[in-house]
């Protein structure tokens, strides 16, 4: 583990920060004196997190699948930053429910585009700047669906698999500076990626989108501002893999004690934690 660091009073930059997580990020690090960079797909929600801080902000709507957009954007952030950068945080992801026999590329494209691109388009466009200083850290938020598979989730499982491979293989290109990268595995969280989500049909076969949305209700424990404090408290403890939920501690141990066979165990827990 490396050493401990504060982020307190510095430039943090946060993607998909309209909603959940990254909203509850944005308002915990400038609550503690943090001028933050804030970005998301969505104007309105961007404008409402950004009205609800209480320090410096730069806003920015911005698709993260665009290179050429998030470069730009770091960029006019680097200009702006009022304080060196402590952390970057490549927050913003989709998804889509379908089966792999009948998936729609567009929906399985879009998915990639964003879960994956998106965080690499980011690390790209701020990592020399973080470079150039001998400080700071990479954040991107990968899943427990990055730690297993999941039936009718199979795009969405294999960008938050690329994400935390290629946020661990940088991780040891790091080795030597000052310079962090940490991979996020969030359990289920309240946000609204499933409400937001393309919607085929979910693993149990069904149709209707809004069983899938009780669903994840019934099994999202964690609130946004607790996976907030729990990513910075990471962080700042030089973490490099932070999970956050009992539900992701229990994901994580499964697929390592269990690595072909953990989804029977989970289906045998599915009528305990799931509304039908």
């Amino acid at each position: 583990m490396a050493p401990s660091i504060s982020l307190a009073g510095k430039t943090c930059v946060v993607t998909g920060a309209g909603s959940g997580i990254g909203r509850a990020l944005a308002e915990r690090l400038s609550r503690q004196g943090c001028p933050v960079a804030i970005c998301d797909w969505n104007e309105d929600t961007l404008n409402e997190t950004a009205s609800g801080l209480d320090g410096e902000v730069f806003k920015r709507k911005l698709d993260v699948s665009d290179r050429h957009a998030q470069m730009a954007f770091a960029a006019d952030v680097r200009e702006w930053a009022p304080a060196p950068f402590g952390m970057v945080i490549n927050n913003a992801g989709v998804t889509v429910s379908q089966l792999a026999a009948q998936a729609a590329p567009e929906d399985d494209e879009w998915v990639m585009n964003v879960n994956f691109w998106g965080v690499v388009n980011g690390t790209r466009s701020f990592l020399p700047i973080l470079l150039e200083q001998d400080q700071g850290s990479i954040v991107n938020v990968s899943s427990v669906f990055g730690l297993v598979g999941w039936p009718a989730q199979s795009m969405y499982c294999a960008s938050k698999h690329a994400v935390r491979g290629y946020t661990e293989a940088l991780r040891h290109e790091l080795r030597g500076t000052n310079v962090r990268a940490v991979t996020v595995h969030p359990g289920g969280i309240k946000t609204n990626i499933v409400k937001n989500a393309r919607f085929h049909m979910d693993d149990l076969g069904r149709t209707d989108k809004a069983a899938l949305e009780r669903d994840f209700e019934s099994v999202a424990f964690t609130t946004p501002a607790k996976a907030a404090k729990t990513i910075q408290k990471g962080v700042e403890a030089g973490r490099g893999r932070v999970l956050i939920g009992a539900d992701a501690v229990g994901y994580a141990l499964l697929a390592r004690v269990m690595p072909v066979r953990y989804y029977e165990v989970l289906k045998r827990l599915e009528p305990i934690v799931r509304r039908t």
